[in-house]
């Protein structure tokens, strides 16, 4: 059953809808009823019945939100399988992961209809925990950069981001605790920046990607969504994932800010940054904003690269039915092999000049985005204010900095390699410090 045939049963006017949707976001998670549980959080301290309950209420809300937020592919829930840290807990898996029994269409009409027919390694390890897949969330094409057609739930008139959009969208209208993405650019920290969650993408490597259509292997990284970076930390901890201890570390400022932020981000990342520092809080200047700025440049030559080879042959067969891949895939052919080996060894070098910066200052702050979610959804943003993190591999996780009246924008941090928990703990630290944890 789509998502459209769930919703179709009983049809709601579009006022309705934004009402309904308005009045969602506003409420604070945690008032919330026993019945209607939306952050990871509440999950984690609800009994059996009352998460069986709130399986049915999250339900509800899909059939009530989801005609115009459009976050979902397909809404069939799967039976509970495992029994353990996660036992009865709903998540929705980005459309590029296998899933047995669910579509698996990649965002592309090319493959509409399509089952998969095993789950991918993250979907069969969620599920030995006792998770229960709720149902596909939409992608842009190929993870790449055509838009999907969903909306933000914050403004439905500006793009979630891409290219894990229902994922973020799906989550951010608290249909279900937490959601998988992946990231091959932005596409896990710039749609929970556009939305207003917690994006986290970790050390590159650190999961498995079987079962995930890749992009650039080099780069590919699973990533998580939840509401807030409390929540993250919790569902990292139902993984097995949490391995350091509580402490204080010292935090890096990237100064000036990288290339292409807006004037609203960085009024934004400034005011944070003096918030922290106004609360005790020390934040110390780290100049790399070239290498950032070069990283940029060069992991996108690697991403096209490698993807134009991946999908080399799929364009031998469709062409341009493919769209943007089509045209990613002529650009990447064009590279040369010299060129993409200079690319991978300026990262390398740069791995090895962060590698130092971290042991003095083992949490960089830097925006998560160039600005707010751009209105319309004919794009899905700009992931230049990630992409050098995810061609380095670090952990990093982006959390909603304190606007006001205005749309959600985030705050990256990044942490060395292998430092996962410690980035989580140090972001529900700087959470608490706006009051949002």
């Amino acid at each position: 059953m789509t998502a459209h045939n769930f919703l179709t049963g009983n049809p709601v006017r579009r006022r309705d809808l934004l009402s309904l949707l308005a009045a969602g976001l506003a409420a604070s998670p945690l008032r919330a009823r026993n019945e209607d549980l939306t952050r990871f959080e509440q999950w984690q301290h609800a009994d059996p019945h009352a998460r069986r309950r709130a399986l049915a209420s999250s339900l509800q809300r899909i059939h009530r939100l989801d005609e115009s937020i459009r976050a979902w592919v397909q809404v069939r829930p799967q039976p509970q399988t495992g029994d353990g840290s996660l036992s009865g807990i709903p998540f929705g898996a980005k459309d590029i992961i296998e899933t047995r029994n669910l579509v698996t269409e990649y965002g592309s009409p090319i493959y509409k209809g399509r089952i998969g027919a095993d789950d991918a390694a993250i979907v069969r390890r969620l599920k030995s925990l006792g998770a229960i897949l709720v149902g596909k969330t939409q992608t842009a094409a190929f993870a790449h950069t055509s838009p999907p057609p969903t909306r933000n739930p914050r403004n439905l008139a500006h793009t979630p981001g891409g290219s894990s959009s229902g994922s973020a969208a799906a989550v951010a209208a608290g249909m279900i605790p937490f959601a998988l993405g992946t990231q091959t650019g932005g596409s896990v920290l710039r749609p929970a920046s556009f939305c207003g969650v917690t994006g986290f993408k970790p050390t590159y490597g650190l999961f498995s990607l079987e079962g995930v259509l890749p992009y650039a292997h080099s780069l590919d990284t699973l990533g998580f969504f939840t509401h807030t970076p409390r929540d993250m930390i919790m569902l990292w901890e139902a993984l097995g994932e949490l391995r350091t201890r509580e402490e204080e570390v010292a935090l890096g400022v990237v100064e000036p800010i990288p290339a292409g932020a807006e004037p609203p981000m960085a009024a934004a990342f400034q005011n944070a940054i003096s918030l922290l520092r106004g609360r005790g809080v020390e934040v110390k200047p780290v100049d790399i904003t070239a290498m950032l700025d070069k990283l940029a440049q060069e992991s996108r030559v690697v991403a096209t690269y490698e993807g134009a080879r991946f999908h080399e042959q799929r364009y031998r067969e469709y062409g341009s039915r493919l769209q943007d891949i089509a045209k990613m895939v002529e650009e990447g052919l064009q590279i040369p092999d010299q060129r993409y080996q200079e690319a991978l060894a300026y990262i390398g070098e740069s791995k090895q000049r962060i590698a130092e910066i971290y042991q003095t200052t083992p949490v960089i702050l830097v925006p998560a985005a160039t600005g707010p979610a751009p209105k319309g959804l004919t794009s899905t943003g700009d992931s230049r204010m990630n992409r050098a993190w995810t061609a380095l591999g670090t952990p990093a996780i982006a959390l909603p900095m304190p606007v006001h009246n205005e749309l959600p924008m985030g705050l990256q941090l990044t942490g060395a390699p292998g430092q996962d928990s410690l980035v989580l703990r140090a972001a529900v630290r700087i959470a608490e410090k706006f009051g949002s944890a």
